[in-house]
């Protein structure tokens, strides 16, 4: 059993890293709330492109862009989205596994593009057809700081290098759940207006050209969206797990304690019984 002096010494190092853990906890906590005020911020502008987009498609339902061409799918491009640091539990790891899975699931070798320093580490770890990606974007990523990956991944299907391009993020649902999920960026499926839209545009130039200019944008819109939506996961999980590291310390250090006083007792026993044994054998 290790000495009263070694348990004081690991209940004193396991109480310093507690305190880092709570402080930790408190700004992930902080950091998750701008997070998800921004996810909520950028909805609006996310709804009323999709209903402007999917008034377009009804004006002009016989129009086609390439980016609606549906085409046999040979090669496959998946946009992986992760964190740039560790400590968020899982986040990462079910990411990288569902991209993984949507890779392997292409008739050919498929190529991704990664936002996020963790998902580019795994990808280049694993040999596989990395051709762009961005990093350290910070707390605050803007659109224009993912812009250069996001046109690799469009030019890629726009070339016809690829056949479908698939987004992976980590969906936001609550500060105990996140969830990884896969969606098809191109070809861009016609959306579902999700609501009324804010004027009756009238558009000029026609529809179609209306619709060439915005499809980019749309895209683009989806992947910024889905950014934020993986930076409010990241500090969600980030927060779940340095509280669940406190709650470990915590018991740690009553483990640590109960184990310091049975040694003190026992100490105290064994002196004890010296003077005990002194004091008779003085008197024998």
């Amino acid at each position: 059993m290790a000495s009263l002096r070694d348990l004081r010494r690991r209940i004193k190092s396991v109480k310093n890293t507690q305190k880092i853990t709570k402080a930790m906890e408190l700004v992930a906590a902080a950091k998750m709330r701008r997070a998800q005020e921004r996810v909520e911020a950028a909805r609006p502008y996310a709804d009323e492109i999709t209903n402007v987009i999917a008034d377009l498609f009804k004006r002009d339902p016989e129009y086609r862009h390439p980016y609606l061409e549906v085409r046999e799918l040979r090669k496959r491009l998946v946009l992986l989205v992760t964190s740039d640091r560790g400590l968020v539990g899982a986040l990462n790891s079910n990411n990288v596994r569902l991209a993984l899975r949507q890779m392997n699931e292409s008739p050919s070798p498929a190529s991704v593009v990664t936002i996020g320093r963790k998902g580019r580490d795994v990808m280049h770890r694993l040999n596989k057809d990395l051709i762009a990606e961005r990093s350290n974007l910070g707390d605050r990523p803007s659109m224009g700081e993912m812009l250069p990956a996001i046109r690799v991944a469009m030019e890629q299907y726009e070339n016809g290098d690829v056949d479908q391009v698939d987004l992976v993020f980590a969906h936001f649902i609550s500060a105990g759940r996140q969830q990884a999920t896969v969606r098809r960026l191109l070809p861009v499926e016609p959306p579902e207006s999700s609501g009324e839209l804010a004027a009756n545009f009238i558009y000029e130039p026609e529809p179609k050209d209306v619709l060439d200019a915005l499809l980019p944008r749309y895209v683009e819109a989806q992947i910024y969206q889905a950014v934020l939506e993986n930076l409010a996961s990241q500090m969600a999980a980030q927060m779940v797990a340095m509280r669940n590291a406190s709650d470990n310390a915590g018991d740690l250090i009553k483990e640590y304690t109960l184990a310091a006083n049975t040694v003190r007792q026992s100490t105290i026993t064994t002196e004890l019984m010296e003077i005990v044994g002194g004091a008779a054998a003085l008197q024998g």
